[in-house]
């Protein structure tokens, strides 16, 4: 299935004479990796404390789209200006989980909508993004596999979001997106734990035997 994780290639190209000029600038991976967790804090707090402003939900589906460009930046600082290091790798994936969960969560305040669904996609989310991480630990590549990974959760929160913010959305289709999102993302772990076991030659079995008298 499609994801828009699909699109980063064209989306780096985009942002490159950007991450060139914060390069030259002294910004680091680090940097804006941390930036980014911050401000998605903030902005969750935000909502959070004020949610029966629904206008404000537009802040979320802007930040969105800036959220993606700075996973996407703070990417190409590490990989293509030498800023890779072990740190970096652990404030990536947690920033993003942090900030995914506490932008999400908002939602679940909203009247009408089911949190039980909300909490439940901020559940799948973390899996989701385990079974990812945990490629590398199979000797797999960390898997990134839709239908709803990273990029696709900002695209359809932002979605929501800018329906909340203009009052186009009911709490019964947020409901209905809520389970289509979960579904996805159940899916999305079951495709990344498939794809990152097809990636790795499949265990002999001398290897097996080895392995089980560890």
């Amino acid at each position: 299935m499609i994801s828009i994780y699909q699109l980063k290639p064209r989306f780096q190209a985009l942002l490159r004479p950007l991450v060139t000029r914060l390069y030259q600038r002294g910004v680091t991976a680090n940097q804006v990796t941390l930036a980014a967790g911050v401000v998605s804090l903030l902005l969750g707090a935000l909502l959070a404390l004020c949610v029966e402003h629904n206008w404000l939900f537009i802040l979320l589906a802007l930040w969105m789209i800036v959220r993606m460009a700075l996973n996407a930046i703070d990417g190409m600082l590490a990989r293509e200006f030498n800023q890779k290091s072990r740190l970096g790798a652990y404030l990536n994936e947690l920033c993003d989980l942090i900030a995914d969960s506490t932008l999400f969560l908002p939602f679940a305040l909203l009247a009408g909508v089911n949190s039980a669904l909300v909490i439940a996609v901020v559940l799948l989310a973390v899996i989701s993004e385990f079974a990812g991480v945990m490629g590398p630990m199979v000797g797999a590549s960390r898997r990134y596999d839709g239908p709803m990974g990273k990029s696709d959760r900002a695209f359809a929160f932002g979605v929501m979001a800018t329906g909340v913010a203009c009052g186009l959305l009911s709490a019964v289709w947020i409901n209905l997106l809520l389970i289509l999102i979960t579904g996805l993302l159940v899916y999305t772990t079951y495709n990344r734990v498939r794809r990152g076991l097809a990636e790795v030659a499949p265990i002999t079995g001398d290897e097996a035997s080895t392995t089980a008298g560890k």
